[in-house]
């Protein structure tokens, strides 16, 4: 299974490279856009652990993408990118992050400094991808930047989670009090 998979991932790989980065270009930016588009949509429901937590969980699936030889990279690269998107992407994304509570229920602020933050990560991204290029593949650039936003997801969405526990908590022993 895994052979057949590894051939036809090698003749797609096979075509221009050029067409290939304009191509997982465009497939990136495209994902990005429905991000967004999700995000804004997800703005007007209110938050509850599964909301926070499935998109992490959801990504981790990505992770078969190594099975392919070809997307392999050294464990010492995919602990840096890990730790890169970990500590150095994900702080824009949780200083960017607001609750607001509306009765009992809490809601992410809309921000339009959020939608920046977004874009600017995008832009990083696309730039930092020609440089990465030089070094891997780029079938490997593509599992090095799945990793990286991997790592800058959970790291966003954990301290999500731990921000909605403390604030559900306090609103319900407040409640309490009253």
């Amino acid at each position: 299974m895994i052979d057949w998979i590894n051939s036809i991932f090698d003749k797609f790989f096979s075509l221009n490279p050029i067409l290939l980065s304009v191509l997982f270009t465009l497939f990136f930016a495209g994902m990005a856009f429905m991000a967004l588009f999700m995000r804004m949509k997800a703005s007007k429901r209110p938050l509850t652990v599964r909301k926070i937590m499935m998109p992490p969980v959801g990504m981790a699936t990505g992770f078969f993408m190594f099975v392919i030889r070809d997307i392999q990279i050294p464990w010492l690269g995919a602990l840096t990118a890990f730790l890169v998107g970990w500590f150095l992407f994900a702080y824009p994304l949780i200083l960017g992050t607001k609750f607001e509570q509306v009765g009992s229920d809490l809601f992410v602020k809309r921000s339009k400094a959020f939608l920046l933050i977004l874009v600017v990560l995008i832009v990083i991204r696309l730039a930092l991808h020609g440089y990465v290029e030089q070094f891997v593949t780029l079938p490997q650039t593509g599992g090095v930047f799945f990793i990286l936003a991997f790592g800058m997801i959970l790291h966003w969405r954990l301290n999500m989670l731990l921000r909605f526990k403390r604030m559900t908590r306090d609103s319900e022993s407040g409640a309490a009090a009253v």
